[in-house]
């Protein structure tokens, strides 16, 4: 700890929206660097990065304080009025500290009510629901630019000394503080003179805060770009929003003392105020599961009820009389998941799976939920996972306390039914869809410091373009892999200059969002659970609420998350199915009930005319379907497994072709290989074969096996060396000599890192299947669905032209019927050609 007492009260992170430039580790670390035992948050209006700030600080070993620099309306929340300094203020700043459990929620419910109901410019709450809701929480009476400083600053001594009799009343006199700053700017400098004879005469504590809006003093600069980010200037502009100096960065306890001499009772109240906090926020009780019950019919309990459901399903599935096997699955994955308390969970997975079913809304699970006989009973899941020894451990693992995680594909357009249908049931208070973030990736931040910079786009471009295309790449690695970039920042101190700004702004948060499929379900109102926002939607006209947390965060809150992913593809076979039975009323198709063995859909693929059809119709993968020649269901999930950059350079892909074209003879190390591995030729091409192998070669648990191949992906060497030596142990038991099982081990090291989730590409490689299924034995049908899928998609010019030329291809006539009928989609005549409107694609 510094020799001087002193903690941060008042930082803004980048959740701060291009107005700081601290990352929430960075921060933290600064912080322990400095000897602080604690530091806060204080970002604008919201709590975006409370959870992170909680585990980095926890990691860190520093206390962490969630606080708001909060926006206040002048009168109430709800009045679209200003105040403030010029009389058109819309909102005065205060700053706000959570004390303990209490005050955390109490600041996700004030920033949820900002947005939900105060919204004008910026997040407003105001008095009255302070008055409701300050239990818990410390005040500061904020910058120069709060509503104490509005007074002090315009000799308003008297309506000061009312406002602080307030904020002593609502808080509580052991949680009020006169707040002042010296970030060596004039106005700081007449506010605390004002601030400190007020709180002299009236008794009241002071404390000194920095206003911290980047971590170093060097990063002024970089703060400087963030805000012409922000306001759309250029870094020349003379008119721009500026900071007058460089002092508003992290500092050093020695900083604060040197800057506001005097006043060292005000700092030493810092530390007092952070001693005042709980440790950790212990009565938050953060990650313990908050999820909703089911409620089943009658009295009976959500583990019952489920039972009862499975049971029907098995019946459904298998008939009158299931295999053993059957039963003994469906008992085993019942007991694991009513011994995790996760009955309720697939209860309500169930109940809107059910209701989309009932109105006609295409659905399916994806991902490794196919994994469990309960997804396939519950028709959640359309692929039987006995057939297709998909494993249960690879969905849940039973040795942990995660929740599971059942994504669920819908019908693109009927999606938002399905959500409004949860919202009903739930209450609407109680859902919401799932904040995201917005970051400046690599070219990007590229893109907006060099128009910041005034360099022309020209010359932003030719950098850009020697940034690998590929996911997430970083500055640095760029520079790493592209010589020719290292060059040009040698030759060019303008273009290194700009390189330097976006290396250290990148990553920065520069907007919020709504998840594409994440939606929270609670039994209780969110906000007192997790801080909401709204969001406008892409099209602008009406806002969304979701969580001010992401994803990931919103899951270690214990939160329920739920997936509802909206497929183009389901949305265009259900059209298309739709087409066939109006045309064919007597002999109806049922996507579900097709046979996959049907050989002139596998023809099709196999000629690689796969444009249109779901997953296959790239250009790569359909040169792999040439080469390929699938010709059973098989084929299709390992074609979807092996087409990843992986397995394509690993080899893999060639081994599969060789032995399946019967150019090449598989091998196998050992019998139980054999059996595992004659599905793709002897090549490991699931995580699944390999999860059975460590099981049944090196008497691994599955889940344990799994957990192996998680570390294999993501290189855990010390996990890796000790399910090697797991795997050998229990191989020599099992009567292997010690070097084929370490051979065996190896191989296993080798392409159990490419392995993917065959659970996963079951599931799509049914919906590739339907589709392929569907454009061989009803093209028109199929192609009109298709076009009309792409009515609204961001490409569609792009993508008519290619259906449009695969329909010329096939020999199906396009016609222009009467655009008076106002024909909104495509259609199919009587003689098969597709009708369509050319107003509906200039429209």
């Amino acid at each position: 700890m510094s020799s001087r007492p002193f903690v941060h009260l008042h930082c803004h992170s980048h959740y701060s929206l291009l107005d700081g430039a601290s990352k929430i580790p960075a921060l933290v670390k600064r912080a322990k660097t400095l000897g602080m035992p604690a530091i806060a948050v204080t970002d604008h209006g919201n709590l975006h990065g409370a959870v992170e700030f909680l585990r980095e600080a926890k990691a860190a070993e520093v206390k962490p304080i969630i606080g708001m620099e909060a926006y206040v309306a002048p009168a109430r929340r709800t009045e679209r009025i200003g105040g403030g300094f010029s009389g058109n203020e819309h909102n005065f700043h205060l700053t706000l500290l959570a004390r303990n459990g209490e005050g955390v929620r109490n600041l996700m419910r004030l920033s949820s009510m900002a947005f939900l109901e105060g919204f004008y410019y910026k997040p407003r709450i105001d008095k009255e629901i302070l008055e409701r809701h300050s239990e818990g929480l410390i005040c500061l009476s904020g910058c120069v630019s709060s509503e104490f400083s509005d007074h002090v600053l315009h000799g308003k001594s008297s309506d000061a000394e009312k406002l602080c009799e307030w904020y002593q009343k609502t808080f509580g006199e052991e949680n009020f503080y006169v707040e002042i700053q010296c970030n060596g700017i004039q106005i700081q400098r007449d506010h605390e003179q004002a601030a400190t004879d007020l709180a002299r005469r009236m008794g009241l504590p002071l404390v000194g805060t920095s206003d911290a809006h980047y971590l170093m003093q060097e990063d002024s600069k970089v703060h400087d770009i963030l805000l012409c980010i922000n306001t759309g200037r250029t870094y020349d502009d003379p008119n721009r929003m500026r900071f007058e100096n460089d002092q508003f960065h992290v500092r050093s306890p020695e900083e604060m003392y040197a800057a506001m001499p005097g006043h060292e009772e005000a700092l030493a109240n810092s530390v007092r105020i952070s001693e005042l906090v709980e440790e950790n926020y212990k009565s938050l009780n953060l990650g313990k599961r908050q999820f909703p019950s089911f409620k089943p019919p009658g009295e009976k309990s959500p583990e019952d009820y489920l039972r009862e459901l499975c049971e029907q399903g098995l019946r459904d599935r298998y008939g009158d009389s299931p295999t053993q096997v059957a039963i003994d699955r469906m008992e085993h994955e019942l007991g694991i998941i009513n011994r995790m308390g996760f009955a309720s969970y697939f209860l309500i997975v169930w109940d809107f799976v059910r209701y989309a079913r009932e109105q006609g809304i295409p659905n399916s699970a994806r991902g490794s939920a196919c994994g469990a006989l309960v997804s396939y009973l519950l028709y959640l899941s359309h692929v039987d996972p006995l057939t297709y020894d998909l494993l249960f451990e690879r969905f849940l693992d039973p040795n942990r306390s995660e929740a599971p995680d059942i994504d669920i594909d819908l019908c693109k357009d009927r999606r938002v039914e399905v959500i409004a249908y949860v919202r009903e049931k739930y209450g609407a208070e109680n859902v919401a869809q799932i904040g995201t973030f917005g970051t400046m990736a690599a070219k990007e931040s590229l893109k907006e410091v060099g128009r910041v910079l005034s360099i022309p786009l020209a010359r932003v471009d030719q950098v850009t373009k020697l940034i690998p295309t590929r996911l997430n790449i970083t500055l640095e690695e760029a520079l790493d892999e592209e010589p020719q970039l290292k060059k040009l920042l040698a030759e060019d101190p303008e273009i290194q200059r700009m390189y330097d700004f976006a290396r250290r702004l990148e990553g920065t948060v520069r907007n919020v969002g709504t998840h594409a499929a994440g939606v929270v379900i609670a039994d209780r109102p969110l906000r007192d659970m997790v801080p909401l926002q709204k969001i406008s939607n892409k099209d602008k006209d009406k806002e969304v609420v979701s969580t001010q947390w992401e994803m990931g965060d919103v899951e270690k809150a214990g939160l329920l998350k739920m997936d509802f992913l909206g497929l183009r593809n389901l949305t265009s076979l259900d059209a298309a199915v739709r087409l066939i039975n109006a045309r064919n009323p007597d002999a109806p198709i049922d996507l579900n009930q097709l046979r996959l063995d049907d050989q002139p859909t596998y023809e099709l693929l196999q000629r690689g005319q796969a444009k249109g059809i779901f997953q296959l119709d790239g250009a790569g993968i359909r040169d792999l379907l040439v080469k390929m020649k699938p010709d059973r269901f098989a084929d299709l999930i390992a074609i979807l497994a092996l087409y990843r950059p992986g397995p394509l350079n690993g080899g893999m892909v060639d081994e599969y072709v060789d032995v399946k074209r019967g150019r090449k003879k598989p091998s196998y190390e050992h019998p139980v290989m054999k059996d595992v591995l004659e599905e793709t030729y002897g090549v490991m091409v699931y995580q699944e074969q390999v999860m059975r192998i460590l099981n049944r070669l090196g008497g691994i648990e599955l889940s344990q096996a799994y957990a192996c191949i998680k570390a294999i992906s993501k290189k855990k060497m010390e996990v890796i060396a000790q399910g090697r030596k797991q795997f050998v142990e229990g191989a020599i038991e099992r009567g292997l000599e010690k070097e084929r099982a370490t051979k065996i081990f190896e191989l296993i090291e080798f392409f159990g890192g490419y392995g993917f989730n065959k659970s996963h590409t079951c599931a799509y490689a049914l919906v590739a299947y339907q589709t392929a299924y569907l454009k061989t034995h009803y093209p028109s049908e199929f192609m009109a669905a298709l076009l009309s899928s792409e009515m609204d998609g961001a490409e569609r010019e792009k993508y008519f032209v290619d259906h449009i030329d695969d329909c010329r291809r096939m020999g199906i006539e396009l016609r222009q019927p009467n655009l008076n009928e106002g024909m909104l989609s495509f259609s199919v005549g009587t003689d098969g050609a597709i009708l369509f409107g050319l107003g509906a694609i200039k429209g």
